[in-house]
């Protein structure tokens, strides 16, 4: 199919009309600037009312939102810093889920003014991967220890609907020998970063087998992202971009993600727009997005923008901003990627954030040992954090948290409107310790590094003995905790992939 063609039938404008309201879209720009021009001099006891109204897994409605994003006293911003790890402790535990991303193709219609990828981009070189390709990175994914893996593809012919699928398939299909235990593994969850599609589409991609399909909309301000995004592409379409999420809803993939590129506008104004975001899509489908992301403008290759944006965040802001968004959203994950330097990141997974990506490559086949082309020349961004997953899961154990491959929910059903309920009642976080447990076992006697493994064996005896502690996991003669330890003990004697 001719690239012109593909591009002239790729939007349905109509699929969104049922989601508008009087024909607007959910993004009332006056409605959030009047909400950050109110809220400028909030009292304290108003921001500590807030701070305990998060802290009873109690999502923030826009006002409180923006009271808390113009706190001036550091005394209370470190109330909130606290409250933001408090939360995310009773929501999801103390562990951090790993995964790794598998950039698949550079080839893009857009032409982004932030974007490696773009279109007008001369110094990428363009590449996508074979299904051959994508096997072999595969395999180097599952020999740094991960089980979880997001795709991204760019937008373009090449890389539409049936290429994810084939990809996702290829995925799947991998096996490969652990190197310190020699047993099988594969990528047990495939999530999807993709540009956005039509409902038929979506179908096709929840019938693959993903996890949690995500897409960011950049920018919430209307003005700033027509600036950026050239309106003669695909991704000029606003409202296309913006109701993606409530079309994957729609053709049933029931776990969605949200994000924000923090640096093309104002932070504040980002952050009301990720609350307005997450609020729209639980009004209409009564669940809100899984996972949040919070992404900051890094370098990128022929992207003057990238560099040179005037809403650049520093480190204090962005400290604010995950903060601010883990109580406004006190349920979603909440994703530091390796674009951020290790000591910001190391920073901010104390701030509420239960999933980061390790040992990320994202040149187009950058995860194999010898590659041809230049991959600098095939990313879309630069990282911050190129270290090791086992250098990052040691520095975690150090930080008193627990390493995760948890999949568990997405194959036992507990997904969407299940998932979201049992995070509010803070049920969810009882069986994300005990498969953290489970899977950080097999990481430590598949993979671990003797540093690693000697601090990880201490951080085990520490959860095992916590969740002997609790009575949720003792009550009707300790069941719960009966049948985790015999999982455990399966592991312990070779048995993978075993999960509550």
């Amino acid at each position: 199919m001719q690239v012109k063609e593909w591009i002239k039938n790729a939007i349905k404008s109509e699929e969104n009309e049922k989601y508008l309201e009087n024909g607007r879209d959910f993004i009332n720009e006056d409605a959030l600037h009047k909400a950050l021009h109110e809220n400028i001099s909030p009292s304290d006891q108003e921001i500590r009312r807030i701070i305990a109204k998060a802290k009873s897994i109690k999502a923030l409605n826009i006002d409180e939102t923006a009271k808390l994003l113009h706190v001036n006293n550091q005394n209370l911003w470190n109330e909130i810093f606290t409250a933001a790890l408090e939360i995310k402790r009773k929501v999801y535990d103390n562990r951090i889920v790993f995964f790794a991303p598998l950039y698949c193709s550079n080839l893009c219609v857009n032409n982004c003014a932030y974007c490696g990828f773009r279109s007008e981009n001369k110094e990428e070189k363009r590449r996508i991967l074979t299904i051959p390709e994508v096997k072999t990175e595969t395999r180097h994914v599952l020999n740094n220890g991960h089980k979880r893996m997001i795709m991204v593809y760019g937008e373009h012919p090449q890389s539409d609907v049936n290429y994810m699928i084939e990809t996702i398939k290829a995925v799947y299909s991998v096996e490969e020998k652990t190197p310190k235990s020699g047993r099988p593994t594969s990528i047990r969850r495939v999530n999807v970063n993709a540009a956005p599609l039509s409902i038929g589409d979506f179908k096709k991609l929840k019938e693959c087998g993903i996890g949690t399909y995500q897409v960011f909309q950049e920018t919430y301000h209307k003005e700033t992202y027509r600036k950026v995004h050239p309106q003669n592409t695909l991704k000029g379409d606003y409202n296309w971009r913006l109701y993606s999420l409530h079309r994957a809803q729609e053709a049933g993939i029931d776990d969605v993600a949200i994000g924000a590129l923090f640096g093309l506008y104002d932070w504040r104004f980002e952050v009301l727009g990720l609350v307005a975001h997450a609020a729209n899509l639980e009004k209409h489908f009564g669940v809100g997005p899984h996972t949040v992301s919070v992404p900051r403008l890094t370098p990128a290759i022929g992207s003057q923008l990238s560099t040179q944006s005037k809403y650049i965040v520093n480190d204090n802001d962005f400290k604010k901003l995950v903060a601010v968004l883990r109580l406004a959203l006190p349920y979603p994950g909440l994703i530091i990627t390796a674009r951020e330097q290790p000591a910001i990141k190391r920073e901010v997974i104390k701030l509420g954030c239960t999933q980061t990506d390790a040992s990320t490559k994202i040149g187009i086949g950058a995860y194999q040992e010898c590659v041809d082309n230049d991959t600098k020349k095939s990313e879309q961004f630069t990282i911050g954090d190129p270290r090791s997953l086992d250098d990052i899961i040691k520095e975690v154990a150090e930080m008193g948290m627990i390493s995760s491959f948890c999949t568990a929910g997405y194959r036992c059903g507990r997904t969407g409107e299940k998932i979201m309920g049992m995070l509010k009642h803070c049920v969810e976080g009882k069986f994300c310790k005990l498969n953290a447990v489970l899977t950080y076992r097999e990481y430590l006697d598949d993979y671990a590094s003797p540093e690693t493994k000697a601090i990880g064996e201490k951080l085990i005896e520490k959860e095992i003995g916590e969740i002997k502690s609790q009575h949720y996991f003792m009550k009707n003669n300790g069941k719960i905790f009966n049948d985790f330890m015999r999982n455990y003990e399966q592991i312990k004697g070779g048995a993978r992939d075993i999960y509550i």
